[in-house]
C-alpha cells in the first residue's frame, strides 16, 4: 500500500471544513494547524480571481524529517504514511527545518513535534481521514496510489497534476489538480503587509508561553518584477517564526571554541613542534573541557523537552547527524579526559595517543554541524558546499583567539604569540573571503538568494556588517597584522570570539525568515 492525497483545486471553495475537522479529530491546539487553507488573489480589480489551496504534510516517499529525527519520533510506515510518536520526541525542532513544506510544528501543550498523520487511527479501522469525510465538494481524495482500480490512482494517471517543490527530491505524495503556482510557491506571493490573520499576540510552538511572539517572515528588500497579473496573499496561517533561537548559535560558538582550541593546541605541539609551558597546556585543556560542557548545556537548553535528552543516546537513530554529533562530542570529551589523566599521571605514550585521537574528534566536532544543517532540506541557504569550510574556519578562529588570550595571560614567548598572530591573520582573511563568497556568489535557488539578501541588506545587516564583518573579522585582522602589543592582541582575540558568535547567529537566523508555505 502507498497512501497519498489528491487536492482538486477546481472544486475547493475555501470553506476551511478540512481545517476544523482536522483540529476536532486530532485535538490540535489553537495557534497551530495540521491542515490549513491558503488564499491567493491574482489580478487588479475588477479583473481578479481568488485561489484556494489546501496545505499539509506531503507524506513524502523520501521524507527528510524522518532522516534527521534523532530519536525515531518520526517514521515512514509500510503503507507510506509518515507518522509521528510524540512520546519519543525531544523537541529539537530539526524536523521543522528539514521539511520543505512547513508541515511540522511544535505542539504548545506537549512541546513535541506534530503534523498530519493521515488520521492513521481512522485508516486502521477502515475510515477515511477526517478532512476527506467532511469536505462538501469532495475536493480532497485519499487512497492507495498503487491500486490501479482506486479513484486516487485514476486521478493521478488521468489528470494533469503538480506537486510542491519536486526539486527537493522528497517525492511528495500530495498531488494538486489545477494547482496554482503562486499558491504552491511561497516566494511568488510573499507577505507584503500585515493583516488580521497574519500574526497573533502569543508565540506558537517553541515560543508559546515565553512572553514574546515568533519572529515573522521578512518582506523582500527588492520586489522582483513580474510579468502577468498582480499576485497577493490574502489569507494564511501565522508564521512559525525562527524555531531555532539564540541557543543554536551559542551552541555552535561554544563548540567552535572547544574544538578550535584543541585543534590549534594540537597543531602547535605536533606540527610546529612548539615547547609550551605547562600552564598553557593545562589552560588549553581546561578551556576545551569547559566549552564542551557549555556546548552540551546549550544543546539541552534548546530542546522543548529537555527531560528526554538521554533518548539521543538510549534510543538513537544513527542516520541523524544530531545523533552522530552527540556521539562525536562524547568521543571528543572522552579523549579530553584521557589526555588530562595521562598528562597528570605522566604517561607519555598514552598522552600522545590521546592528543592525536582528541585532534581527530575535535576536527569532526568542528565540522559535523555543516552536515546537520545540510540535512535541513527546507533551508536552501544551508545547502551551500562552503558551509563545511565556514564551520572549520570559525572553529580555528575561535580556538586561535582563545589560545592567544591564554598565552598572553600565562606570559608566553614573543615567538609563540607571533606564530599565533600569523595563523589568525590567515584565518581571518580566509573567513572574510568565504563569507563574501557565500553571500555574493551564485545561489542554487531563489530562497537561498533571499537568505543572503537578508544578511547583506535586510534585518540582519547591522549584526552582520557591524558585529561579524567589521568588528569580528576585519578589525581583528588589522590588529593582528600590524600590532604585537599584548593589549591590542587581547582586544583582537575578544573581537574574534564575538565575531564567531555574530556570524553563526546571522547564518542560523536568516534562512528561517524565508517562508516555506
Amino acid at each position: 500500500m502507498n497512501y497519498g492525497f489528491v487536492i482538486d483545486a477546481r472544486k475547493c471553495i475555501g470553506c476551511h471544513a478540512c481545517t476544523v475537522a482536522c483540529k476536532s479529530e486530532n485535538e490540535v491546539p489553537l495557534g497551530v494547524n495540521r491542515t490549513w487553507v491558503k488564499y491567493v488573489e491574482k489580478g487588479t480589480f475588477p479583473d481578479t480571481r481568488r485561489y484556494f489551496t489546501v496545505l499539509r504534510c506531503n507524506h513524502c516517499a523520501e521524507p527528510p524529517c524522518v532522516d534527521i529525527c534523532p530519536v525515531e519520533a518520526l517514521q515512514k510506515r509500510p503503507d507510506g504514511i509518515v507518522d509521528f510518536d510524540g512520546r519519543r520526541c525531544i523537541g529539537c525542532k530539526a524536523c521543522a527545518q528539514a521539511c520543505p513544506y512547513n508541515a511540522l510544528y511544535i505542539d504548545p501543550d506537549t512541546h513535541t513535534s506534530a503534523k498530519c498523520n493521515y488520521c492513521a487511527h481512522r485508516k486502521e479501522v477502515g475510515l477515511q481521514p477526517a478532512c476527506v469525510t467532511v469536505c462538501p465538494q469532495q475536493a480532497i481524495v485519499s487512497g492507495d496510489l498503487d491500486d490501479p482500480s482506486g479513484k486516487i490512482a485514476a486521478l493521478v494517471a488521468g489528470e494533469q497534476t503538480v506537486v510542491r517543490k519536486p526539486e527537493k527530491g522528497t517525492s511528495p505524495k500530495l498531488y494538486y489538480i489545477n494547482g496554482d503556482g503562486a499558491s504552491l510557491d511561497p516566494l511568488q506571493a510573499p507577505l507584503q503587509e500585515e493583516y488580521h490573520w497574519s500574526a497573533q499576540s502569543r508565540g506558537v510552538g517553541h515560543f508559546a508561553g515565553k512572553g514574546k511572539g515568533a519572529p515573522g517572515i521578512e518582506k523582500p528588500a527588492h520586489a522582483a518584477p513580474k510579468a502577468g497579473p498582480k499576485v497577493r496573499r490574502v489569507y494564511d496561517i501565522p508564521s512559525k517564526g525562527a524555531v531555532w533561537g539564540w541557543e543554536v548559535p551559542a551552541y555552535v560558538t561554544a563548540k567552535a571554541v572547544s574544538s578550535g582550541v584543541f585543534l590549534v593546541f594540537f597543531a602547535l605541539l605536533a606540527i610546529f613542534r612548539q615547547q609550551l609551558p605547562a600552564s598553557l597546556e593545562w589552560g588549553a585543556w581546561a578551556v576545551s573541557l569547559v566549552f564542551l560542557a557549555l556546548t552540551g548545556g546549550f544543546l539541552i537548553k534548546d530542546l522543548d523537552r529537555p527531560d528526554r535528552f538521554s533518548s539521543v543516546m538510549l534510543r538513537p537513530q544513527f542516520g541523524s547527524w544530531l545523533v552522530r554529533g552527540g556521539l562525536t562530542i562524547t568521543g571528543y570529551g572522552a579523549f579530553l579526559a584521557l589526555w588530562g589523566g595521562a598528562r597528570f599521571l605522566q604517561i607519555p605514550m598514552l598522552e600522545t595517543a590521546a592528543l592525536w585521537g582528541g585532534a581527530f574528534f575535535a576536527l569532526v566536532t568542528a565540522i559535523y554541524t555543516a552536515f546537520l544543517f545540510g540535512a535541513a532540506k527546507g533551508r536552501d541557504f544551508w545547502q551551500s558546499p562552503m558551509l563545511l569550510v565556514h564551520m572549520l574556519l570559525n572553529s580555528l578562529l575561535a580556538g586561535g583567539s582563545a589560545l592567544l588570550l591564554l598565552g598572553l595571560g600565562t606570559g608566553v614567548s614573543p615567538e609563540f604569540s607571533g606564530l599565533l598572530r600569523q595563523m589568525l591573520v590567515v584565518g581571518f582573511g580566509l573567513h572574510i573571503a568565504v563569507m563574501l563568497i557565500e553571500l555574493y556568489g551564485k545561489h542554487p535557488s531563489v530562497a537561498a538568494e533571499r537568505a543572503a539578501e537578508i544578511i547583506r541588506e535586510g534585518s540582519l545587516k547591522n549584526q552582520f556588517w557591524a558585529g561579524s564583518f567589521l568588528a569580528g573579522n576585519l578589525l581583528p585582522l588589522l590588529l593582528t597584522l600590524v600590532s604585537s602589543d599584548p593589549a591590542m592582541l587581547a582586544l583582537a582575540s575578544l573581537l574574534g570570539l564575538s565575531g564567531v558568535f555574530y556570524t553563526e547567529k546571522v547564518w542560523v537566523q536568516a534562512p528561517q525568515r524565508i517562508p516555506l508555505s
